[in-house]
């Protein structure tokens, strides 16, 4: 399974963006799809994530500025972004698992998108 990531890129602080990541391939089902981020000589954490089972789940420094939704149909999930402050500036990655066609399970990330946040 392969994820492609759309958007990112340059805004200032205060301003907002949308990231999305359509996933392709033989899927059968996705059980979770959301984003990760990593800065520079930080490790990777937690953006938002979406599961079959409930409701998203958001890392604490985003929740109430960014809001990820997805569309089941179409194997894509999205992430506003608003509220952007500089320590949001970062390399973000899509990430989804569940089970391909042929029953086997997937864990695929897609290749990153980078959002800067400067004036």
């Amino acid at each position: 399974v392969q994820l492609v990531e759309f958007g990112g890129g340059v805004v200032q602080p205060g301003g907002s963006l949308e990231l999305a990541c359509a996933a392709s391939g033989s899927i059968l089902s996705i059980d979770a799809m959301g984003w990760y981020r990593q800065a520079p000589g930080q490790q990777r954490e937690l953006v938002a994530i979406t599961t079959s089972r409930g409701d998203p789940n958001y890392g604490n420094s985003v929740k109430g500025r960014f809001t990820i939704s997805r569309v089941n149909a179409e194997n894509t999930v999205y992430l506003r972004m608003n509220s952007l402050n500089p320590e949001d500036t970062a390399v973000y990655y899509c990430k989804a698992r569940g089970y391909e066609s042929n029953w086997k399970a997937f864990d695929s990330w897609g290749q990153g998108a980078q959002v800067t946040v400067s004036l």
